[in-house]
């Protein structure tokens, strides 16, 4: 085939479709990969805003001849959503939920629409619908359909092809139409109608009659066979379905436009059991026992290697802390209509497998929370076994082959053997084994000529064996690039040969999604990675410790799960949220940075530090960190922009609010100087917006107020002397910019708790700083300097140990997290690093025994800082308000959005509120009155006082302080703490007028200056 006219391509798609059309190198290159070891750049990429739409960017794509790829979280692991092609963005605007039937438990849905905001929008009725794959909280049912995806809940509720109802379909050539079940009658009346629907039944029965032998017989009778296309379900006795049969077909037949599912109820309870083995083999060995003594919703494993990985990443060690003894485990959930039903399934597998509730290798759970402790565990599977801690890289390729489960425990052990001959070690194996699927990611060979060709030997060797034990080479994950050059080992010849009949039916030019299950392209071609991969190497500031000290390792810590994409819950990522850009997730963002390395001839970016489309990606990240502590895999966004911005603009002018911004420490300390007239300055009418626009900052968002007095002037008012670094009851308390200079009454509120747990306060005499809005805005050199300074003034605190107690979260994660990695053979850093707490910190694991936080006795609403999530965590505060007898609400809305420099500065402000009203602010707004409104981040505080909820939010450190002078107020209670006031209008307007006429006497001066001369 010739490849389409992309301009004239691109051209039409403007024309004529209703949707966001791109074709530049940003958007190509975020969509290049998904989840798999593939790339494939894009020919571009449509965003429709209706269903209709993008049945018309079909119909443009065929007048081009151009291939067509519909995708929706882009999370595939077989390479099924890369492809150079046209790629039709469903996530975005078609999401939605069309009807819902809930007397016959059924919905109809556009294909876009995320699983589980469908089933938030199902709770009503009391439904959901039954397949949730890990992906759960990104993956799009259009997905799902193409995927024929499942879960640990298949196990009670089936695959997804058991869940369809209808679809609606779109051929290449433009044939439209709902399909589903037809009986032998209906499809005689569609075939005498004739027309291309006809075509298509008619060949639909003659292929179904022609290879019936073959179809009863080559297709695996196990729980999860999703490797080919459904052909089975074009047998008589299954109906001749031909929904189904296209579930599962990766987009290589039709576009799936409409969907009618079937739903399932909400259980109105769950219950989990735990049964603790001594290897997974064992586990595996029991599988078959226990599915005769119950029917249960999940029956999932992870085994000792996952548990031992979590362990050395220090990741969900509270999941651990629940699991009974064993090195492997089995998870079994039961679902029934009261907790009685539930327990007493629970308890009759353990009477019957002669276990008991008490055993040591026994965990029961009836507690909600408890339980979604105990399966975190094993649905974070991918993302832990993705990057371990001693350095290799782990894959995809075979990672979700599935047996009967009564041959499980035997076909595990050949794996393993075969693991061994390959010298792949010890991969992590677990998965959904109640239905003998497996799940595990191996360390291949990927960037070698000798280690891809052991990739490919393994693969047709390891689809070798799961065909002996009659399974299947995918259990849940399809066959995409990555098994569909395998399809003949496990279907033969004949079924291959009748997938290509299929495929040259509803897709005679090969159009759609091609190079995918029939005339597959290679499973070692198109690999990312690959031995022809030649990236640049980089120097860079950040000193990647943790990456083997690779700026190229940091970003493909990305390995394309897809979390960021998520709609509630955690914090990452703000920004995709608030835009459903793929281009704006934390995903889309390290793919570009993929491509800027330059590894292949047809990168998408090939101007380096200097590209637009990757400074246009990054311009939108809030820089929260939240992807650091969410993503499964560590990708820490907000250090590679810095690091980017940093090159981008080197040696260059940079933009007015890197000056303004980056530059804010310095402002601050000159605003001493005369702080009501900054203030007013910086309010005044007609003056304000001019000032803002020389700043770079957004005419939509009111300055700070800088306070009267500091609490460096108030410290030195109080004329003490600092105590002895060796003192063991000095601690430091950090002064940064924000509490120092615009609510210093947090600091004076610190200092004053502190001391009541009978600390000796220490404040550094010279002026020192973080450097976090130069690390903020790229200006990494400038941070190197400040931090060094900084060092050397804390250097006798630094010798004696003693504590550092940040106040603002955002310098605290500095100290903790980004001085290390600016300045990683520092050994000052290093003891910064690990002497610094927050204020919680030092009150709960350092106070006196004696000492008692003062009793508050009120709820709070909580919103914590993006950085505080990310790097110190929150375990202390909540310990700290619990004893000082809070009763709060920790909010779960994710960033607030200000988030530093970026809602100041032009152009964000827009972005900046759509992210705080997705949660924040209207959570503020519906606080109690007499509660407390606590945000430690100075931009967290900002926002919810600027946002409109009438409330101010405080510190904790200001709570705390407000409770030693006794009861709170009764209403409001934050109207107590002291805040700088904003500037008089009177002042404010003298201000613009004194500024006019010194504009006016100097214009004046200037003409008669011109008349002499």
């Amino acid at each position: 085939m010739t490849s389409p006219d992309t301009s004239g391509l691109e051209a039409a798609l403007r024309a004529e479709v209703d949707g966001e059309v791109r074709f530049d190198p940003g958007s190509r290159g975020a969509y290049a990969t998904d989840g798999s070891n593939y790339r494939q750049l894009p020919l571009g990429v449509v965003a429709p805003r209706t269903v209709e739409a993008g049945a018309r960017a079909v119909s443009v794509c065929a007048r081009f001849d151009a291939p067509v790829l519909s995708r929706g979280g882009g999370t595939s692991l077989a390479g099924q959503t890369t492809n150079t092609a046209v790629v039709i963005d469903w996530s975005k605007y078609c999401t939605g939920l069309l009807s819902v039937d809930p007397e016959r438990r059924t919905c109809v849905v556009e294909p876009g629409i995320v699983l589980d905001e469908l089933n938030r929008r199902l709770a009503a009725h009391k439904l959901q619908f039954g397949p949730k794959p890990s992906t759960h909280s990104h993956c799009a049912l259009g997905g799902m359909i193409g995927n024929n995806s499942c879960g640990a809940s298949a196990q009670a509720y089936g695959k997804t092809v058991d869940n369809v109802r209808r679809l609606e379909i779109l051929t290449y050539d433009g044939q439209r139409a709902w399909v589903g079940p037809t009986p032998h009658a209906e499809r005689d009346r569609v075939i005498a109608g004739g027309g291309r629907l006809a075509e298509l039944y008619a060949g639909l029965d003659r292929l179904a009659t022609d290879h019936l032998a073959d179809i009863r017989r080559g297709f695996p009778k196990i729980p999860r066979r999703v490797s080919g296309y459904n052909l089975d379900s074009l047998l008589p006795e299954n109906g001749f379905d031909l929904a189904k049969a296209l579930v599962g077909s990766e987009g290589t037949l039709v576009t799936v436009l409409r969907a009618e599912l079937d739903l399932v109820p909400v259980p109105a309870c769950q219950s989990l059991l735990v049964l603790g083995y001594d290897d997974i083999c064992a586990a595996a060995d029991d599988v078959s026992r226990l599915l005769e003594h119950c029917s249960p919703t999940q029956l999932e494993a992870l085994d000792g290697r996952m548990a031992q990985l979590m362990r050395e990443e220090h990741a969900y060690l509270d999941s651990l802390a629940v699991l009974p003894e064993g090195d492997s485990w089995l998870l079994i959930q039961y679902s029934g209509d009261s907790k009685e039903d539930v327990d007493g399934q629970a308890h009759a597998l353990l009477r019957a497998i002669g276990r008991d509730e008490n055993d040591a290798n026994v965990a029961f759970s009836d507690n909600p929370e408890r339980e979604q402790k105990m399966l975190r565990a094993r649905e974070a599977g991918l993302g832990v076994t993705a990057r371990p801690p001693d350095g290799r890289e782990t894959w995809e390729g075979w990672e979700d082959s599935a047996v009967p489960p009564e041959r499980l425990g035997d076909y595990l052990r050949d794996l393993k053997k075969l693991f061994e001959e390959f010298g792949y070690d010890h991969p992590s194996l677990y998965g959904h084994f109640g239905q003998g699927c497996v799940h595990t990611r191996i360390p291949f060979g990927l960037r070698t000529a000798d280690g891809v060709a052991g990739f490919r030997r393994f693969l047709e060797r390891a689809a070798d064996l799961v065909t002996s034990y009659g399974g299947s080479l995918s259990g849940e994950h399809g066959d995409g690039q990555a098994r569909g050059e395998l399809l003949t080992r496990m279907f033969g010849e004949r079924l291959v040969t009748a997938f290509g009949e299929l495929k040259a039916l509803f897709d005679p030019r090969d159009r759609m999604n091609p190079g995918k299950i029939v005339h597959p392209n290679p499973v070692d071609g198109q690999l990312r990675l690959g031995p022809s991969w030649r990236p640049v190497t980089p120097a860079t500031h950040f000193g990647f410790p943790e990456d083997d000290h690779s700026f190229n390792r940091a970003v493909m810590r990305c390995v394309g799960i897809g979390n960021c994409r998520g709609h509630t819950g955690g914090v990452m990522c703000p920004s995709y949220r608030a835009t459903m850009e793929e281009e704006h997730s934390t995903r889309g963002r390290a793919r570009l940075l993929f491509e800027m390395l330059d590894g292949h001839a047809d990168s998408a970016v090939k101007d380096g530090w200097r590209s637009t489309a990757v400074h246009d990606a990054l311009d939108l990240c809030l820089a929260c960190k939240g992807c650091k502590s969410d993503c499964p895999t560590g990708v820490d966004m907000a250090t590679l922009k810095a690091e980017f911005l940093s090159h981008h603009y080197a040696g260059r002018l940079r933009p007015a609010a890197h000056y303004s911004m980056g530059w804010l420490p310095v402002w601050a300390r000159l605003s001493r100087l005369a702080p009501a007239l900054v203030n007013s300055v910086l309010h005044a009418p007609g003056l304000a917006r001019a000032g803002k626009r020389l700043a770079g900052l957004d005419r939509a968002r009111p300055a700070p107020v800088f306070a009267g007095e500091s609490f460096l002037q108030w410290w030195r008012s109080r004329d003490r002397e600092n105590p002895d670094p060796a003192d063991p009851r000095a601690v430091v308390l950090w002064p940064d910019t924000f509490s120092t200079y615009f609510h210093p009454s947090i600091a004076i509120s610190a200092v004053r708790v502190l001391e009541d747990a009978g600390f000796r306060v220490a404040v550094p005499d010279e002026p020192v700083c973080c450097g976090l809005t130069w690390i903020s805005t790229g200006q990494l050199p400038v941070a190197k300097k400040v931090l060094r300074r900084t060092l050397d003034v804390l250097g006798p605190y630094l010798e004696a140990g003693t504590p550092v107690i940040g106040l603002e979260p955002s310098c605290t994660a500095v100290f903790r997290s980004d001085a290390p990695e600016l300045l990683p053979d520092d050994q000052d850093v290093r003891r910064l690093a690990g002497q610094t707490r927050t204020f919680a910190e030092q009150l709960v694991h350092h106070a006196p025994d004696g000492w008692r936080p003062p009793h508050l006795a009120r709820p709070a609403t909580v919103q914590t800082h993006c950085h505080q999530h990310a790097v110190m965590k929150f375990d202390a505060d909540r310990e700290l308000m619990r004893r000082a007898r809070l009763d709060p609400e920790v909010l779960d809305e994710g960033c607030c959005g200000l988030a530093g420099n970026f809602g100041f500065e032009h152009g964000h402000h827009e972005v900046s509120m759509a992210v705080a009203e997705q949660g924040v602010l209207p959570a503020v707004r519906a606080a109690a009155p007499d509660s407390l409104v606590l945000a430690d981040g100075f931009s967290c505080r900002t926002q919810i006082e600027q946002g409109g909820t009438g409330r101010r939010a405080l510190h904790l450190a200001e709570a705390m302080a407000l409770g030693l002078d006794g009861d709170l107020p009764g209403d409001h209670p934050e109207r107590s703490a002291d805040r700088p006031p904003r500037p008089s209008r009177t002042s404010r307007w003298a201000t613009t007028a004194s500024a006019a006429a010194l504009a006016a006497g100097a214009v004046l001066a200037l003409r008669r200056f011109g008349r002499r001369a």
